[in-house]
This record gives structure tokens, sequence and C-alpha cells, in this order.
């Protein structure tokens, strides 16, 4: 690539004022760290903005370029050392590099594992776990750290809405119903900043479009887009249900299981699902066991997938999901004679059991959801559990003297 077209596309960018918007949790040590620093997460989560929010936190700001714009399509592994030289010429000896969306240039890594070399700070954002975790792992071994990005967050949401609360919301009668209402509408809305901004469902379709089309279809080299997409109806349409992938290839015609288990990972790459496993100890019989699958966003899932009607348990359980995530935990579901939807790993030990459920009214509801916590309780030797509600608190010991307390979602995501 020339220099001036370089020049162009450089000035363009820094011209373009990106609003900061809602500032996005980061580790600070991430950023103070001489390690090569790693964004990931799915379209427009927001990783631009949060590399814009570092950039503008930090003195050197210059180095930057966005890889996703069309005049850089052409752009190869030996036009960064060009790229290096535009930079040095017109804004002098700088260490800190800003590469957004760097994956979409074959052999980037080698360019990155040399500024590392070379004393640099690289900060890289990036949209394909598959890309980015096969060139970590042979080039940038040892020298990155990542921090992955979710849409966001309730908080968030509520900063975006301009609502900011205090713990004592929990208890007066007006915060609560201020609450009970939002997380209501962030249940359907989900986290895409553009869509609880806009709510145009068109931003919905464009979005997962593009992550079907541009991060699977293409980059894959697949041909079989109708039976990707119906299964990609399928699974929304199921979503937090368990499943196999013979399962999914009976539903939706696709001959081989395997198919469809390269297609899982294929779109789990994207950062648009999640696959959970059931836990075990044995990592094969994890692997043979049912999965359930989670979407990053509510609003996805059922802007894609069948909802006869409103199924508020389902978007419970997947605003749940993605908040475990969000909070970097291991989790898993646990399924024997009962079921609990979520158990927490940390190191070698079980450490929290997870129930979540619409409303603990119903006696059959009631006595199901409890029995399933107890069951994981008792199992991993845990003297409290959690019961996730859409709106309800209670608080209880049993007999045994295993305490159970349920509480609303909007209070446990802002706890």
């Amino acid at each position: 690539m020339n220099k001036e077209l370089l020049r162009l596309v450089i000035y363009e960018q820094q011209e373009k004022s990106i609003p900061l918007g809602i500032e996005r949790h980061i580790d600070r040590k991430l950023i103070e760290c001489p390690e090569i620093l790693i964004i990931t997460g799915v379209r427009r989560c927001g990783k631009s903005v949060l590399l814009q929010q570092i950039r503008s936190r930090l003195p050197e700001k210059d180095y930057y370029l966005n890889f996703d714009d069309e005049r850089l399509i052409n752009f190869r592994v030996e036009d960064f050392q060009t790229l290096t030289e535009v930079f040095l010429e017109d804004f002098g000896k700088q260490k800190t590099f800003y590469l957004d969306e760097i994956q979409n240039v074959a052999g980037w890594e080698r360019f990155v594992s040399r500024l590392y070399r070379e004393g640099n700070k690289v900060f890289i954002t990036g949209s394909n776990a598959r890309l980015l975790s096969r060139e970590l792992g042979t080039f940038l071994t040892g020298r990155h750290v990542s921090w992955e990005l979710y849409p966001f967050s309730f908080r968030e949401y509520l900063t975006l809405k301009d609502i900011h609360t205090q713990r004592q919301d929990f208890y007066t009668t007006e915060g609560r119903a201020v609450l009970s209402r939002h997380i209501q509408t962030y249940l359907k809305t989900g986290g895409f900043p553009q869509y609880i901004m806009s709510g145009n469902d068109n931003y919905l379709s464009s979005l997962y479009t593009d992550i079907i089309y541009k991060d699977v279809l293409v980059r894959n080299n697949l041909n079989q887009e109708q039976a990707l997409k119906e299964m990609m109806y399928y699974l929304a349409s199921n979503a937090t249900h368990r499943y196999t992938y013979n399962s999914v290839a009976k539903a939706v015609g696709i001959k081989s299981p395997e198919t469809v288990k390269s297609y899982f990972g294929f779109i789990e790459n994207t950062y648009l699902i999640r696959q959970l496993n059931k836990f075990d100890y044995s990592a094969g019989v994890q692997t043979r066991s049912h999965k359930k699958i989670y979407f990053i966003d509510n609003a996805i899932f059922l802007k894609i997938g069948f909802n006869a009607t409103e199924n508020f348990g389902n978007t419970l359980e997947n605003c749940v999901a993605i908040e475990i995530m969000r909070r970097h935990k291991e989790f898993y579901y646990y399924a024997e004679i009962q079921e609990c939807d979520f158990i927490i790993r940390e190191s070698a030990a079980i450490t929290q059991a997870i129930q979540v459920t619409t409303s603990l009214q119903n006696e059959h509801t009631r006595k199901r959801e409890v029995n399933g916590l107890l069951a994981a309780m008792t199992r991993f030797q845990l003297n409290q559990g959690l019961i996730i509600t859409l709106d309800e608190s209670e608080e209880w010991s049993t007999e045994d003297g295993l305490h159970i307390q349920a509480i609303p979602l909007w209070r446990w995501l802002l706890e």
C-alpha cells in the first residue's frame, strides 16, 4: 500500500469523532501492564469505543488504525512496515499502538510480536475467537493478556438511560418500582448500545446478517446458507434448553451431526452463542452429555427465534448466563435426578449453585426449582443457595440447616 492512501485513512479516522459514551469497565492493570492487550467480543458490543476510551486516557494517542475499512481491504502483512514509517514520519516516535479489528489482516501477529519485542505497548481489538486464539497460541504466547467485552450490563443500561441507583433503592417502594420496570425492558432490549438508543429492529437484523454472512459463511468458506439460518432459527427458538448435535441435526434436516458441531464452532467463534456443558468430573462425560445454549444478547435471540408467547423464563435465564460470563466465571449446569441451572466453579471447587425462575408463587414450580437447587447444594456440600427471580424476595433455611435466598434479577445484577 502507498503511504498517501494510508495517510488519508489515518487522518480521516482520527478526525472522525467517536463518542466515548458510557465508561466501560476494564481492569486498570491490563492497561498499565507491558503485555499486548487484546480486547475481544461480538460485533458492535463496544470494543472500538472501549479502545477509544483507553486511548483518551493515555498521553500517546496517534498510532491508531481501524482495519475494518474498505480502503484497507488489500492491506497485507508487509504493509505494516509502511504503516510504521507513516506513523513515525507524521507523529514522531511513540511507543503506544492502537490496532482496531486487526484480525482482518492475515499474519498480523508477526508484526505485533515484533512491536512487543521492541518495547512497545499494543492495544488490539478483534471479533473472531478462532483466528485470535490460533494466532495468539503460535506467536504471542506469554506476551499478551485478554479482555472479553460484552454488550451493556444492566448497570450500564441504566447509566445510558440516565438512571443512577443507590443501595437504598433496593428497599424503597419507588426505587424497587423503577428497577422492576427497567429490568423488564432490559430483558427485551438486551445490551447492544445502538439498539438500546434507537430501538430499531433493522439494526438487529443488520447486525445478525453481518455475523452470519461475514463472520461465519464467508470466513469459513461455507455455502450452506439456508441450513445454517434454519439451525440458528431453531437454536434461538430453543435457547436455554438442552440439546445434542444429533437432535439439532434431525430437527433442522442436516444429515450429519458432525456438520452441526462444526457450525456450532464457527458461530461460537463470533461470540454470538455460548455452549454450556453439564458438570462432571470426567471431561469425557461432559463432552458426551447434552449441552445448553445461550445467546450473547437477549434482543438477538428474541429477534431471530420463534416465541409464540412472552417467555420471561428464557430471557431471564439467558440474562443470568450472560452476566456470569461477564463476571468471567467458570460455570456449568447440573443435572442428575434434579436439575440446577448454574453452578460456579473456582479452582477445583464448586462454590455456588444458582437457580433461575420467573416466580416462586406456583407451588409446582417452587417445588421443582427448590429441589433442583437443594440437590446441587447437597452434591457439592454448599450451605447456601441462590434463586434469582423476576421480582420476588424471600429467604429461609431448611431443616438440615441449608440456607436459600431468593432475590430479584435487578438486585443480583446491580450487586
